[in-house]
């Protein structure tokens, strides 16, 4: 759910308002998938169509303009939404990427799923007490970005956002995450 600050944030009505509007029905529900049960939501059609993706690019950041120095990524899908939110503000992108995918030695956060244990990998590419947005598609339970967090604090940074394509309410991740600067684009009902 929105917090009322995220309601502030979001865009008067504007030719990028619709084209945000046009992203949200872009993103496809596919039900069963990767499981019965489960409706995962297939954004790569919002991805292939430019304005969409700009508008949607905008309005992941627009909160958060002026308070970061680079931008994280969490794996897969969260490194395109940051990869294109860190090319339009002219920062840097950081992954952090699923364990073991990393060639050199890297800080790791582990954290529980719904069925088993992971961890999450970065680099310390970037100078210690950067201001870090942190990017990434879909909150659930908040387990990988509370982890990626945890992270980025473990690597000297200061996390100054996280911003969200789409939030899944009645999960419980806004209260795992707990991060008073929390934005999410769109929300979806399971």
């Amino acid at each position: 759910m929105n917090t009322d600050s995220d309601r502030l944030a979001k865009p008067q009505p504007t030719e990028s308002n619709a084209e945000l509007l046009r992203a949200e029905q872009l993103i496809l529900g596919i039900p069963d998938y990767p499981a019965p049960g489960i409706i995962f939501r297939d954004i790569m059609p919002l991805l292939a169509d430019g304005p969409a993706l700009r508008a949607t690019v905008d309005a992941l950041i627009a909160p958060f303009l002026g308070t970061f120095d680079v931008i994280a990524g969490l794996e897969a899908r969260g490194f395109l939404l940051a990869s294109a939110a860190a090319y339009s503000t002219g920062v840097g992108l950081l992954p952090i990427r699923k364990a073991g995918k990393l060639p050199r030695p890297a800080a790791s956060v582990g954290y529980e799923l719904e069925y088993g244990v992971a961890e999450v990998e970065a680099h310390n590419d970037v100078p210690a007490g950067s201001r870090v947005l942190l990017i990434d598609d879909v909150l659930a339970t908040g387990g990988t970005l509370e982890a990626a967090r945890e992270l980025l604090e473990l690597l000297g940074y200061t996390v100054s956002g996280t911003a969200v394509l789409f939030e899944i309410d009645g999960m419980g991740g806004r209260a795992v995450v707990a991060d008073p600067h929390l934005h999410t684009v769109f929300t979806s009902g399971e």
